[in-house]
């Protein structure tokens, strides 16, 4: 085996988003594109000589293939070790827990998370710090500086190695340790919690359904729900991970995951159901005929995560991003609790969870996470859902219309207006920006503009700014309306309008949300222009 020195030149367009770099996945596949990035990883962390590594992804279409030429660049780079997941594959909670329990260098993740896989479809790669979480700007701004000026790459000329089976290889000087992708991950959740009493759940006659989307959770529900705690064969549906998911969309929302949705709704519907996405770390939730919000699930949560063992000494703090309804805030007050409000992206979250001021964090776009990792995780939240169900005795329905009758509810909506053209999405942004100081005051379709302003965010723990994180208009009784540019997509823009409405009268929670939010619609509508601006009819995505 032979270490080769590849000249290269600069590939423009590798910047990271939120969580890592998304491209196409044919973009990865060109000459020299993903050497390029993975090189500049290593060289923007300082290199890898000497360091242990985690690896592994979610199995869609390229992975196998991204994996062997990594562990070809870790070795030629000097890295001591790599721990890879069985197949390549690692839920993406289920590495952060890995590099954190291993007490590895970071790790290197290869997942577009929720978008759809396959040739034609996405890819993605990020590199998560040794807390376990994905890195922060001040990383992933020395990553994107690398991109900008690689001459070189370095690889192993060697054969692919057999990551079809637990054991310890040799790659030249390194060693490549396969895991088992799940025995690790559902060791920490039977500490976490109560199995005996989700097993007596089961036993009593409860019905599940788990939608895993032919993702990567598939091996991991199968084994923690069917083998562990009893739920019946068949409770995980679409189990097993496909390189195009099935062909499906793996984002666990009631417009990609409809046939569950309407299963629940159903009047044949069991007592729960939960569905992931690609790469393990999104939740959905659902009851025998109720739709429980990821704004509502995280406020749930927080106010009953003592039932968990887990946590049965409480709550350190909370946090949520920005745009995620204030219904937790609304706990966290009741609690006594510090809440943060952070802008997106998980790895916004970490500071606070590291330096110990929360133990639980959510985001409204389905992920929902605690300081078990560093990551969100959606079979955590199922497995929290499950342990607060067999804890209570009480179904999702009357769980949530508890929660609402003693602390509010935050109606909530997120509307997607994807693929924008981005000179037009931009339009839409700049032109609300510029308005945003002469709106307070302003009376639009029955609301008062309380307030209105671009979010920013101090973080507490080491003082670093970041701007430009979102528009937020407040009305007067709590209402909001938030437009966000989203970083997660691979093509043009997508523009997220989050709408928020409170309401605290008995005979009103119990209302149809896009009801209830309409007025805040049409406000949202006359102060941007978004539709017009956009040329959209109305958004691609309602969750």
């Amino acid at each position: 085996m032979q270490s080769q020195v590849i000249a290269t030149t600069p590939i423009p367009g590798q910047k990271p988003g939120t969580s890592g770099l998304r491209k196409k996945t044919r973009v990865f596949m060109g000459p020299h594109y993903l050497e390029n990035y993975v090189q500049s990883i290593f060289d923007g962390i300082g290199g890898v000589a000497g360091r242990t590594l985690v690896l592994g992804g979610d199995g869609r279409y390229f992975n196998d293939r991204a994996v062997q030429v990594i562990l070809r660049m870790a070795a030629a780079n000097g890295a001591a070790k790599v721990i890879v997941g069985q197949n390549a594959i690692l839920s993406t909670p289920a590495a952060s827990h890995l590099i954190r329990s291993r007490g590895t260098d970071g790790g290197l993740i290869l997942s577009a998370s929720h978008n759809p896989g396959g040739p034609d479809e996405d890819f993605g790669l990020k590199y998560n710090t040794p807390n376990g979480g994905p890195a922060p700007e001040a990383v992933t701004d020395r990553i994107h500086q690398a991109t900008q000026v690689i001459r070189e790459y370095r690889i192993l000329e060697a054969q692919d190695l057999d990551l079809s089976a637990p054991g310890t290889a040799r790659l030249g000087e390194m060693t490549v340790e396969v895991v088992d992708p799940v025995a690790d991950y559902a060791a920490l959740m039977e500490r976490l919690f109560d199995f005996g009493a989700i097993r007596r759940l089961f036993a009593g006659g409860f019905t599940m359904i788990y939608d895993a989307m032919h993702a990567v959770t598939g091996p991991y529900a199968v084994e923690i729900l069917e083998r562990r705690l009893g739920a019946a064969e068949g409770t995980v549906r679409n189990g097993t991970p496909l390189p195009d998911f099935g062909g499906g969309h793996p984002d666990p929302n009631p417009t990609w995951a409809r046939e569950l949705y309407d299963r629940m709704m159903g009047d044949d519907a069991p007592d729960f159901g939960a569905a992931s996405d690609g790469d393990g770390d999104r939740n959905m939730i659902l009851g025998r005929g109720i739709y429980v919000s990821p704004s509502d699930s995280l406020a749930l949560i927080a106010a009953q995560a003592h039932r968990a063992p887990g946590y049965r000494d409480g709550l350190k703090g909370v946090a949520r991003s920005m745009p995620t309804s204030a219904a937790v805030d609304r706990v966290a007050q009741a609690m006594g609790l510090p809440c943060y409000e952070t802008p997106t992206g998980w790895k916004f979250f970490g500071n606070l969870l590291d330096a110990g001021r929360v133990t639980l964090c959510g985001e409204e776009s389905f992920g929902t996470g605690s300081d078990h990792v560093r990551e969100k995780d959606g079979l955590w939240a199922v497995l929290m859902w499950l342990n607060i169900l067999a804890e209570t005795g009480a179904s999702v329905r009357e769980l949530m219309t508890e929660h609402w009758r003693r602390f509010g509810r935050n109606y909530y909506s997120r509307h997607d207006y994807e693929a924008v053209e981005t000179e037009r999405a931009e339009a839409v942004m700049d032109g609300l920006r510029s308005a945003l100081p002469d709106l307070p005051g302003r009376e639009v379709e029955g609301l008062r503009v309380a307030a209105a302003d671009e979010f920013a965010y101090d973080d507490p723990v080491d003082g670093s700014r970041s701007e430009r994180q979102g528009l937020r208009i407040l009305f007067e009784g709590g209402a909001r309306a938030v437009f966000r540019l989203s970083g997660t997509g691979t093509e043009g823009a997508t523009i997220r309008l989050y709408l928020e409405a409170v309401e605290t009268d008995p005979a009103r929670l119990d209302r149809d949300a896009a009801e209830m939010l309409a007025p805040v619609a049409r406000a949202a509508e006359a102060l941007s222009g978004l539709r017009r601006l956009t040329g959209r009819a109305g958004p691609d995505v309602v969750t």
